[in-house]
C-alpha cells in the first residue's frame, strides 16, 4: 500500500516516502497535533498477509519502545488503518551507513566511532533482551548535524 503525499495515516499527513525494505516502506510525516516531522513505516502486503510478519512488526513496535538510548529511534505510537499496520517513529535526518560507506573509505576515528556508538546502542537493545534481525548498513542512520550519531531505523 502506497501513501501519496496529503494523505493522512491516523493523526499523520504523509509528506513523502524515504524509503522500502523488505517489511514494508518508510514514509516522512507531520504530526497533525504537535507539529512535528516524523518517519512512519507501513508494514507491506506482503506482510500484511503473514500472520508471524504482522507480529514481529508489532513486537518490534513495542521492544523498541521500551528502549530510551541516543543510538536507538525513539517511538511516537503505533496504529492500524484500514488493516494497514504503522509504527511512528522519530525521524533522523541524515544518511546510512551505506551512503557513506558509498562515498569511500571513511577515516579511521570516524569509522571507531560508528562502531562504537553502534556497539553502545546495540548492548542496550541486548540488555533488554532485544536482538536486532535486520542490522545492516541501510538500517544505521548517521545524523546530518553529527554524520557520527548513529540510531537503528
Amino acid at each position: 500500500m502506497s501513501l501519496t503525499p496529503g494523505a493522512q495515516c491516523g493523526g499523520y499527513e504523509i509528506v513523502g516516502l524515504l524509503g522500502t525494505g523488505g517489511m514494508g516502506e518508510v514514509y516522512r510525516a507531520r504530526d497533525l497535533k504537535l507539529g512535528r516531522q516524523v518517519a512512519i513505516k507501513i508494514l507491506g502486503a506482503d506482510a500484511l498477509a503473514n500472520a508471524g510478519a504482522v507480529r514481529r512488526f508489532q513486537h518490534e513496535a513495542r521492544a523498541a519502545s521500551a528502549l530510551n538510548h541516543p543510538g536507538i529511534v525513539t517511538i511516537h505510537d503505533v496504529g492500524e488503518l484500514d488493516g494497514q499496520c504503522f509504527i511512528v517513529m522519530e525521524l533522523v535526518e541524515g544518511s546510512t551507513l551505506r551512503q557513506l560507506l558509498g562515498r569511500g573509505r571513511a577515516p579511521l576515528k570516524k569509522t571507531l566511532q560508528i562502531a562504537s556508538q553502534m556497539a553502545d546502542a546495540l548492548a542496550k537493545a541486548h540488555e533488554a533482551g532485544i536482538v536486532h534481525c535486520d542490522l545492516k548498513p541501510e538500517n544505521a542512520m548517521l545524523e546530518t548535524r553529527e554524520e557520527i550519531g548513529l540510531r537503528a531505523k
